[in-house]
């Protein structure tokens, strides 16, 4: 790290859980995000703020009006650009130094396990269960830690499944994969702005702890969050042995955070 590096990082450096080593191996880290949009917002915002050397930005959405109200990396003079791209100028802005890849389109199949693949961590920040059940799969395959976010309404949820420990769940473990489930949408049913605010800056906490290796992730807790009463609950998972997508890898028993 050099001069400028030591002054823009120093309030991290000066917590004793993360310090110079700590924030060497943000600057070392590759990030992959998947969704640029209400939760990859803050998500993206706070890990280039934290100087998490690569980030990853994929969606193959554009910036709409109707978007504004919580994704807060866009803006008004953006609208109809692809959101990778818009995103890019913003976290660009923030901190030229960290080095942004957008990838202005839907991540499947084999594209996105070769990207999957690439990244230390992934974030789903997406607004689909096909996407996030995809992006589950690729980290499974490739052993990558994946923090998932969620917010709908006034309901919000956060986790942590890490394939590097063999007692963490998967999302299958949590979500089962069914072709008739309902998709919500908060196109269609509304969601607070500062929720997804709060989820996705979650997310960036679980993703630092992560990297740096300090605190305790929430690997096998799902939190949640009632933003009408603005209370958090914390609901402990356990591994399916029988998961079609994890079920395959050894168990070496129940983490602390799981049961």
């Amino acid at each position: 790290m050099n001069d400028q590096d030591l002054l823009r990082y120093a309030r991290h450096i000066l917590l004793n859980e993360l310090g110079i080593e700590g924030q060497e191996k943000l600057l070392a880290a590759r990030v992959l995000i998947v969704g640029a949009g209400g939760l990859g917002a803050p998500a993206a915002l706070y890990l280039a703020g934290a100087g998490v050397g690569s980030i990853m930005l994929a969606d193959d959405d554009v910036v709409e009006l109707s978007n504004l109200q919580r994704q807060i990396i866009h803006t008004t003079d953006r609208l109809d650009q692809p959101k990778a791209v818009s995103a890019k100028y913003a976290l660009n802005a923030l901190n030229p130094s960290v080095q942004i890849e957008p990838i202005v389109r839907r991540l499947m199949d084999d594209d996105l396990e070769a990207v999957v693949a690439k990244a230390d961590l992934v974030l789903d920040c997406c607004d689909n269960f096909a996407t996030r059940h995809a992006v589950n799969r690729a980290c499974v395959l490739h052993g990558k830690p994946l923090v998932s976010g969620a917010a709908i309404r006034f309901a919000g949820q956060v986790s942590v499944f890490d394939m590097r420990d063999p007692a963490s769940p998967c999302y299958q473990c949590l979500f089962p994969e069914a072709d008739d489930a309902d998709e919500v949408s908060c196109a269609t049913t509304g969601v607070l702005g500062p929720l997804v605010g709060i989820i996705g800056s979650t997310q960036a906490a679980e993703a630092i702890k992560l990297i740096t290796g300090m605190g305790q992730p929430l690997t096998g807790r799902l939190l949640c969050l009632d933003a009408l009463t603005m209370q958090w609950s914390s609901i402990r998972l356990q591994r399916d042995p029988g998961c079609p997508v994890c079920g395959h890898r050894q168990s070496a028993g129940t983490p602390e955070s799981g049961v």
